[in-house]
């Protein structure tokens, strides 16, 4: 079940809460525990809080601290962007969103505010962190201020934009719409979107665009001198009280707010009886312009009437007063019980809010992106701790990988090599490692060194090994860690950073093995596309498999992809698609196609295809027609080394795709081999994936 929604607006202003509070009391009367996340929320001052959290979490009682609440600040977010580490901030809210799905059945994420105008990375950033967090969307637009085409083509653009990154849109919301546009707006919005999109209109609710009493004196620095404990009153209406008195209190409505200079003592009074007469309606305050304050007796007589409502002084002048006042964007804070009780209201009647929650429980994620995938690592490698071995311990990328999963704290990790080198390495380096959260072992002066060569011996004596020849061989870094597995030691190598793959491999063939059943040990990567996680194999071990060695490889790969939350679906890569293609080559991959087919019948898999069919959704129903693997494969097996090799480096140069790997398949305990021109994050990655590896999947 999916557990959460993202409301994304494309303005300020929007009406975004109504919607929140409207969905929230619909989503806590399906399911008992929903948190509330803002992943990016304006700064404030120490002695303030964002507006939003704090209602939501005091309205329906939801015990989350405020700092869980949100992801980072907007100032957060500006100084990532500029020194280039964006990404960074998409791993903090992933963390941070993580977190309360772990603690809640459901989520209501709200999305940014747009307090800053100009931002035009806002909306963008909105459609990022929708992806990223794998929810499904509703957009709200504000019909105010816009003609009815301006308010279509922005839904319809927002639509697009979020659509085009592959995030489902579920609703969308044409918010502040007069009453006898409605229609109209509805029938244009239900041309454009499909059927499966909730399309709600709700119209403008003045009592909502009003501000309190309170807005007011802190938009104002009002002095407030009588009805402090009314200032959440609503206001209605406001018009300047400058006409005699027996004139102005005709002009009263529900609610009005009187506007009128400090000495119009008349004005004043007769507002104040007015509200109490049963022959006008009740005003929800006074505003005194000028600075000016009524006189001693005035102040006196006012205090002793039976009701009252807020009177507040402020500095200025009536005229630049009430523009003031008719700038506020009014907000609903917590104590806006008014407020809150119209909003649920609104939402109930305009917004089909059963239908919503149903299409957001039955919601199913179509791919996991990129960042998901390496929060998964992380989660997935925290599930169990395991102890990492890295025979070069003095290579500069090791160690800075190792203070970055030292800092981490998710797995244990020992290294090989000359201690005085690799201290005097790190000291070099200027690295903050703390030697007492590792372990560093030199091989030859070890406590395990004899044990390990005669238990070396014991295994290869009859390949005609003898105790010299055991004894160099657990001198190699290489050796040694192998052994540290075979022994129980360890959990899991990764080496390559300065070694050969076959050094790296051959000591795993010859005393670890492969799986029962696994003759062929090959290599998976993981691409993590801009959209999308795939599958690349064999890309390292295998130059030239037969068929039954690639069917072999694919069905590894396969069972690597499930275990690491990916949905395989094979494509088979060859140089043409389906039966059009002729030749040795081919042959081989329609074969090693069936030979799948015939022992993995539960498997979906397609082959021979070609790259571009594989991934393009267009090209695969083009030239496969009805296949459930083209144009959405996950797993894609090259039919050799140099083709593998080559392809997933130069999708990795040409898109900046992240390659996580090569990690290997068929050993019966996890032994990863890097590339020689492995990067500090390529090491990282890849002791995390072997970590989970030694988990046992």
């Amino acid at each position: 079940m999916n557990k959460g929604i993202y409301i994304a607006t494309m303005e300020e202003d929007s009406g975004k809460s109504l919607i929140s509070l409207g969905l929230m009391q619909t989503l806590l009367g399906k399911t008992d525990k929903v948190g509330y996340f803002r992943p990016i929320i304006d700064d404030f001052p120490k002695d303030q809080k964002d507006n939003h959290i704090e209602t939501i979490l005091s309205q329906f009682d939801i015990e989350i601290p405020y700092e869980k609440a949100y992801g980072v600040t907007r100032k957060e977010l500006v100084d990532k962007r500029n020194a280039g580490k964006a990404g960074e901030i998409i791993d903090v809210i992933i963390q941070k969103y993580k977190y309360l799905e772990e603690q809640f059945n459901f989520v209501l994420v709200e999305g940014t505010d747009f307090s800053v105008k100009g931002n035009v990375f806002e909306f963008d950033t909105n459609v990022t962190i929708a992806k990223n967090l794998g929810l499904p969307t509703i957009i709200i637009s504000s019909g105010k201020g816009k003609t009815q085409q301006e308010l279509v083509d922005a839904l319809n653009f927002a639509y697009s934009s979020f659509n085009n990154r592959d995030v489902k849109v579920i609703g969308v919301v044409a918010n502040k719409i007069q009453e006898e546009n409605i229609e109209k707006i509805k029938v244009d919005l239900d041309k454009f979107f499909p059927k499966e999109v909730e399309v709600s209109i709700v119209p403008m609710i003045n009592t909502l665009l009003h501000p309190t009493i309170k807005e007011i004196v802190e938009e104002l620095n009002g002095k407030v001198l009588f009805g402090e404990t009314h200032l959440n009153n609503q206001t209605g209406s406001f018009g300047v009280g400058a006409m005699q008195l027996r004139n102005y209190i005709t002009k009263l409505k529900e609610n009005s707010l009187v506007i009128t200079p400090g000495d119009r003592a008349d004005i004043i009074l007769g507002a104040l009886q007015a509200h109490i007469s049963a022959n006008y309606p009740p005003i929800s305050g006074i505003i005194l312009t000028g600075g000016l304050i009524p006189e001693e007796s005035i102040l006196k007589l006012i205090e002793g009437l039976s009701q009252i409502v807020p009177i507040v002084s402020v500095q200025g002048g009536t005229f630049g007063v009430t523009n003031q006042i008719g700038s506020i964007k009014s907000q609903i804070y917590k104590d806006s019980k008014q407020k809150i009780m119209t909003s649920l209201a609104v939402s109930e009647k305009y917004l089909n809010l059963d239908s919503l929650t149903e299409k957001l429980f039955n919601f199913q994620p179509k791919a996991l992106t990129p960042k998901m995938f390496q929060y998964s690592l992380y989660k997935r490698a925290q599930q169990s701790r395991k102890r990492i071995v890295l025979p070069e311990g003095t290579d500069e990328r090791i160690l800075i990988a190792t203070m970055r999963l030292i800092a981490l704290d998710i797995v244990d990790i020992t290294l090989l090599g000359n201690i005085d080198k690799i201290k005097n390495k790190i000291a070099d380096l200027g690295l903050n490692i703390d030697l007492n959260k590792i372990a560093v072992i030199d091989p030859v002066h070890s406590y395990n060194y004899e044990d390990y060569a005669e238990t070396f011996y014991e295994l290869r004596k009859h390949k005609n090994v003898n105790m010299d020849m055991a004894r160099d061989m657990m001198a190699d870094v290489s050796y040694y860690g192998t052994m540290m597995i075979h022994k129980g030691d360890a959990d899991g190598m990764v080496s390559g950073a300065a070694h050969t793959t076959q050094h790296t491999i051959r000591p795993a063939l010859q005393f670890i093995k492969t799986k029962p059943g696994v003759s062929v040990v090959s290599s998976v990567f993981f691409m993590c596309l801009e959209d999308r996680v795939s599958v690349f194999g064999d890309c390292a071990i295998n130059p030239n498999p037969n068929a039954a060695e690639l069917a072999e490889i694919a069905i590894s790969s396969a069972e690597s992809s499930k275990a690491f939350g990916i949905e395989p679906k094979i494509a088979m890569l060859s140089y043409s698609s389906g039966t059009s293609g002729k030749g040795e080559d081919v042959d081989r991959v329609r074969e090693a196609t069936e030979i799948v087919r015939n022992k993995r019948p539960d498997l979906k898999i397609e082959g021979p295809i070609q790259y571009d069919a594989a991934v393009d959704a267009t090209i695969g129903n083009s030239k496969l027609p009805g296949s459930e693997v083209a144009g959405q494969a996950s797993v894609l097996i090259f039919p050799d080394l140099n083709t593998g090799n080559n392809t997933y480096k130069a999708v990795q140069r040409e898109t900046g795709a992240l390659a996580i790997g090569p990690m290997l398949q068929g050993l019966n305990k996890p032994v990863n081999d890097l590339s020689r021109g492995c990067t500090v994050d390529d090491v990282f990655n890849t002791v995390i994936i072997t970590a989970i590896q030694a988990q046992g999947i």
